[in-house]
């Protein structure tokens, strides 16, 4: 899964943002601005996904990609492909996306696991344009997408975030995630192992 970069800890408690469940309005492209204290105090927002965001999404995706750092992937796959994907997304699980200025710059997904015996958890993938970290949205979209989570009924929320993510690990640690244990040569990168970091947050920690 992805780790985001920093997560501003003077930034204003995400807890208090107000946005639209996914799945409570489907035609509701953006929700209540969230002022958040960024460099030039401008207010972003976080809204459900929708196919308007799809051409955005993927350059960001690609963009952290590159980056060789936070995701399995180290380029996003062709368009067409990550379109089907995002609309499997739509059909099936819950992604919340950050906007500045309209424009897609970061992404949050909690995605169904396989198994009947599984159907309560959830498995999260976050991500944050480069020039956007720092300002506090890693935790506003965390908390849209737990809160969502919750209310489609799941208990549990999984991750893996890469060892040498320490400010990643900070964020989900501050959400009330928990560690689970290592993942050992999870990563594989310009020929160099990296473990990954299993968490996870249960509905009941009262978060």
């Amino acid at each position: 899964m992805v780790g985001v970069g920093r997560a501003a800890a003077d930034a204003q408690n995400p807890r208090s943002a107000r946005y639209i469940p996914f799945g409570a309005e489907q035609n509701c492209r953006t929700v209540a601005p969230l002022t958040l204290r960024s460099h030039g105090l401008m207010p972003f927002q976080i809204a459900a996904l929708s196919e308007a965001h799809f051409v955005q999404l993927h350059a960001v995706a690609d963009a952290v990609a590159r980056e060789a750092r936070y995701l399995a992937m180290t380029e996003a796959p062709p368009f067409q492909e990550a379109a089907a994907f995002y609309r499997s997304v739509l059909a099936t699980g819950q992604c919340h996306v950050a906007l500045d200025a309209g424009a897609v710059v970061g992404w949050c997904d909690v995605l169904p696991v396989f198994g009947e015996s599984r159907r309560h958890v959830g498995v999260l993938g976050i991500g944050l344009a480069k020039e956007c970290r720092g300002r506090g949205l890693g935790g506003a979209l965390l908390r849209a997408a737990i809160d969502a989570a919750w209310a489609r009924g799941l208990t549990r929320i999984e991750l893996t975030v890469r060892e040498d993510n320490g400010n990643a690990r900070r964020l989900y640690e501050k959400a009330g995630f928990l560690h689970e244990g290592i993942h050992r040569r999870s990563f594989l990168v310009n020929g160099r192992y990296v473990d990954a970091c299993a968490m996870a947050l249960l509905k009941s920690d009262g978060v």
